[in-house]
C-alpha cells in the first residue's frame, strides 16, 4: 500500500483521539470536571471496545482459509486487514508456485531413465526415484531414513562410497537382479550430502562382450587359414624343387582352399556388417516363389553331389514381396546347412505353404539333429554346435546370423525344431502383408 494513504489512515486515528479529548474538555468546561471525565471515560471505553472487537475479528479471520472475505472495518484496522489479506494471498500464490515447481521436479525425477538417491551427511536415504528402487531393490515407503549401506551391502559399493574418490564411476554387477549391470556415480553436494546416480548399462556391457568375442573369433578364424597358407609357402620357399609334383599340387590346393575360406568369411562379415549397421530397407520386388525355390533346390542338389535325396514341395505358389537377393541368400543358407549336417543317404525336403495368415518356407531333414541346449544360440555370430564339423564342411559360423537379420528386415520369424539324432526343421513364417497377388 502506498505511503500517503497510510499516513492519512493514521492521521484519521489521531484526529479521532483528539476529538475525544476536545469533547471531554468541552464537557468539563460546561458541565464540570466529573461529568467531563466520565464522558471521556465512556469515549475511551467505546474506542477500546471497537479495538477489542476488531482484534477478535482478526483472530477469527486469520484462522480461515486464504481468500476468505476481509471483515468490513474502517480506519487503522481496515488498513491492517487489507494489508494482511494482500500478504497472505502473495504468500499463498508463492507457495502454490513453489509446490507446483516441486511437483514438476519430482515428476521429472521419477521419469528419469537413471536411478537417483539423495543421501544425508550420515549417508541415510532422504529421497529415491523409481529407477533407483528398481536398480537397488529399495522401497521408498520403508527405506527412507535408513543408511544406504544397510540396504545395498555389496562390498564394492560400500568401499566406493567410503573411499570418497568419486571422479571415476563404479561398474556394479547387481546381486539382487540377475544379469543387471549398473554404472554408479556419487556426486557430493550441499553440506556433506551425496547424490547417487545409477544407470543400467547391461545392454552396453553385452554389446562390449559381443565386440570382444567378435574380434577374438574373427582373429581365430583368420589365424588358422593364414597359418596354413604361410606354412605351405615357407615350405615351398625352402626348396620347392626337392618336392614331388604331387606334393606341390597338394600344397597349392590346400592353400587355395584356405584362401577361399578366408574370402568366404570376409564376404559374410561384410554382409553381416551391412545388415547390422542399418542397411537401406530391401527393395520391394515381386519375388516368384516357385522360381526361387527351384534355384535353391538346384544349388542344394549341386552341393549334395548326389549323396542326398533333395525334394521340393510347393503348395499354393504365390508372389513374395521383398529383396530377391536377400531372400535367396536366406533360403539357400538354410538348405545348404541341411545338406552339410545330413549324412549321405539322408532326405532333405524344401516346403512352401500358404494359408489365411501368411506363408511358410521350411527346410526339413533327417540328419544329425541339434541338442536342445544349443537351439537358443544358433543365430549368434560364430556359434557352432560342432566346431570341427562346421569348418570341415566350409561353414563360417555367420550363416544363421545373416539369415536372422534378413528375415527381420522382411518381418519374418525363424522357428527351429530339432531332435538329436532324428533331424531338424527350420521354418520361416511370413506375414500376410508380405504376400502379393499373382
Amino acid at each position: 500500500m502506498a505511503i500517503r494513504p497510510v499516513r492519512y489512515i493514521w492521521a484519521g486515528a489521531l484526529v479521532t483521539l483528539l476529538s475525544l479529548a476536545m469533547l471531554g474538555a468541552t464537557v468539563t468546561l460546561l458541565a464540570g470536571l466529573d461529568i467531563g471525565l466520565a464522558s471521556m471515560l465512556v469515549g475511551l471505553l467505546v474506542v477500546g471496545w471497537h479495538h477489542l472487537r476488531c482484534m477478535q475479528q482478526l483472530a477469527l479471520w486469520t484462522r480461515q482459509p486464504v481468500g476468505t472475505p476481509v471483515p468490513r472495518v474502517r480506519g487503522v484496522w481496515g488498513f491492517l486487514f487489507a494489508d494482511l489479506d494482500r500478504r497472505a494471498k502473495l504468500a499463498y500464490d508463492s507457495r502454490e508456485r513453489l509446490s507446483a515447481a516441486l511437483e514438476r521436479f519430482r515428476e521429472a525425477s521419477q521419469a528419469m531413465p537413471d536411478g537417483v538417491l539423495y543421501l544425508s551427511e550420515h549417508e541415510t536415504i532422504e529421497w529415491i526415484n523409481r529407477k533407483a528402487e528398481e536398480h537397488f531393490g529399495l522401497d521408498h515407503a520403508t527405506d527412507l531414513g535408513v543408511p544406504v549401506t544397510n540396504l545395498v551391502r555389496q562390498p564394492e559399493f560400500c568401499r566406493y562410497l567410503a573411499a570418497g574418490h568419486y571422479a571415476e564411476p563404479l561398474v556394479l554387477v547387481s546381486a539382487r537382479r540377475k544379469g543387471l549391470t549398473l554404472l554408479v556415480q556419487v556426486i557430493p553436494f550441499g553440506d556433506d550430502q551425496k547424490m547417487v546416480v545409477s544407470r543400467d548399462i547391461t545392454q552396453i556391457e553385452k554389446l562390449e562382450t559381443m565386440r570382444r568375442d567378435f574380434v577374438a573369433n574373427v582373429s581365430h578364424e583368420l589365424r588358422t587359414p593364414l597359418t596354413v597358407v604361410s606354412g605351405f609357402l615357407e615350405t615351398l620357399m625352402d626348396g620347392w624343387e626337392d618336392f614331388p609334383r604331387e606334393d606341390i599340387e597338394r600344397f597349392i590346393k590346400l592353400a587355395h582352399d584356405q584362401s577361399t575360406r578366408m574370402q568366404r568369411l570376409i564376404e559374410d562379415l561384410l554382409t553381416l556388417s551391412a545388415l547390422e549397421t542399418g542397411a537401406p530397407a530391401p527393395v520391394e520386388e515381386r519375388v516368384d516363389v516357385a522360381g526361387l525355390l527351384r534355384e535353391v533346390h538346384q544349388q542344394a542338389e549341386l552341393l549334395s553331389a548326389g549323396k542326398h535325396e533333395v525334394t521340393v514341395e510347393i503348395d499354393g505358389g504365390g508372389v513374395l514381396l521383398g529383396s530377391q537377393k536377400e531372400l535367396h541368400s536366406a533360403f539357400a543358407n538354410l538348405a545348404s546347412n541341411a545338406v552339410r549336417y545330413t549324412p549321405p543317404g539322408g532326405k532333405i525336403r524344401l516346403q512352401w505353404t500358404c494359408d489365411a495368415h501368411g506363408a511358410e518356407f521350411a527346410v526339413e531333414d533327417n540328419g544329425i539333429g541339434i541338442a536342445p541346449e544349443h537351439l537358443p544360440r544358433l543365430t549368434e555370430r560364430f556359434y557352432r554346435v560342432d566346431l570341427g564339423r562346421s569348418r570341415e564342411t566350409g561353414g563360417t559360423g555367420l550363416g544363421l546370423a545373416i539369415v536372422k537379420h534378413i528375415l527381420s528386415r522382411h518381418q519374418a520369424e525363424l522357428h527351429i525344431d530339432s531332435r538329436l539324432g532324428q533331424g531338424s526343421r527350420f521354418s520361416v513364417r511370413f506375414p500376410k502383408a508380405r504376400l502379393a497377388s499373382e
